[in-house]
């Protein structure tokens, strides 16, 4: 199974960079078979860019989390710090294995009409 996530384009290219390798959500998607993300890069870029396998799924206390995986956060702690503030727990989705495309794709290629706020099972 698969599933779509929104990623701001700055962040989504860091994945297929190799700098990235965990992508950080407040929350998680409920199914367990999900094996691939499907990777939307939001506005400006508005387009399906590529996929990834998922490694792991870590769901730790903020700080501990960051401790493990700063090196490759693709981003800020003042930014890890401003997305978690309030919460004591946060989930990382470990990337595994990257294909990004050739041509990147639209919604609609995935018979979706509008992009999710979070992501969409596909």
């Amino acid at each position: 199974m698969r599933v779509l996530l929104s990623i701001k384009p700055e962040y989504a290219f860091k994945i297929f960079e190799g700098s990235k390798k965990y992508e950080f959500r407040k929350i998680m998607f409920k199914r367990k078979d999900i094996e691939r993300v499907i990777v939307y890069a939001s506005s400006p870029v508005q387009k399906v860019i590529g996929e990834f396998e998922i490694a792991d799924i870590l769901y730790e206390e903020t700080e501990l989390l960051w401790q493990m995986t700063q090196q490759y956060s693709g981003i800020s702690k003042e930014f890890y710090d401003q997305y978690f503030e309030n919460r004591d727990r946060a989930f990382a989705i470990q990337v595994g294995n990257v294909k990004e495309y050739a041509h990147p794709k639209t919604l609609s290629d995935f018979d979706i009409d509008f992009a999710p706020q979070s992501f969409a099972y596909l």
